[in-house]
């Protein structure tokens, strides 16, 4: 009779469990806190550091200007646009207390303008322009540059860390950072302008008096959406002309 042997099955050692599997969810969540981070973190960071120091505007801005500014502004009505979904590349959805003049004077329909500290190069002004994803934009019915008065001019703005300076959708992104005394240049009718940085502000988009000329000098005032990324309130760099 043939002998039967019977033999131990090996034992198969436990399978090791999977580290990736274990690691991804660590990924994902740090992942998703570093973009949460790279979006709210600028909006901390303005309102913790940047906005603190700015000049307020309330020594300069009214809630609401009179009648009289309207017509010197050239806008004939209101057109507040609070409640709706508004479209930011529209220079009038800045300031939707105001009606946008729909005319402008000036002869002249651009010009260019330079920031080499945030490596603004010629970048075009169209004077009573309507889409700034296209260009920056001067408010109709403000003054020319090398005028007495301020040319009150619009940029676009993104989130910094996106900042392109040819980019007319992110342009003025960074100007919140320029200082005393930083150069902005202007070419207009072949004329060439320097203007130096003496203040920066922040305003409500109610208060539209930042709109408003004064002849009292010859400024220049720049204007975008802050903090950046948001269109909470309106950042203004004023800028003297030196030449």
């Amino acid at each position: 009779m043939q002998k039967i042997v019977y033999r131990k099955a090996p034992i198969q050692p436990a399978s090791r469990p999977n580290q990736l599997a274990n690691i991804i969810p660590f990924i994902m969540v740090a992942i998703g806190s570093a973009t949460i981070g790279t979006v709210i973190g600028p909006i901390i960071v303005y309102f913790a550091v940047i906005s603190p120091r700015l000049n307020s505007g309330r020594n300069m801005i009214s809630p609401l200007p009179s009648a009289a500014n309207f017509q010197v502004l050239g806008t004939q009505n209101f057109s507040p646009a609070v409640f709706q979904q508004l479209d930011y590349t529209k220079p009038e959805n800045w300031f939707p207390e105001v009606g946008y003049p729909s005319q402008t004077v000036s002869k002249i329909t651009s010009y260019s303008l330079s920031i080499p500290k945030i490596r603004i190069d010629n970048a075009a002004v169209a004077v009573g322009g309507t889409d700034l994803s296209k260009s920056l934009i001067q408010y109709p019915g403000t003054a020319n540059p090398g005028e007495t008065g301020a040319p009150v001019i619009f940029g676009h703005s993104i989130l910094r860390q996106f900042y392109n300076p040819q980019n007319y959708m992110s342009i003025f992104s960074t100007i919140m950072t320029l200082e005393y005394d930083d150069e902005i240049l202007i070419k207009f009718d072949g004329v060439n302008y320097r203007y130096k940085v003496v203040d920066k502000i922040e305003v409500k988009p109610e208060d539209i008096q930042i709109l408003e000329q004064k002849y009292n000098g010859r400024y220049l005032k720049l204007v975008t959406c802050v903090p950046e990324g948001t269109y909470l309130r309106r950042g203004v760099v004023i800028a003297e002309l030196v030449n």
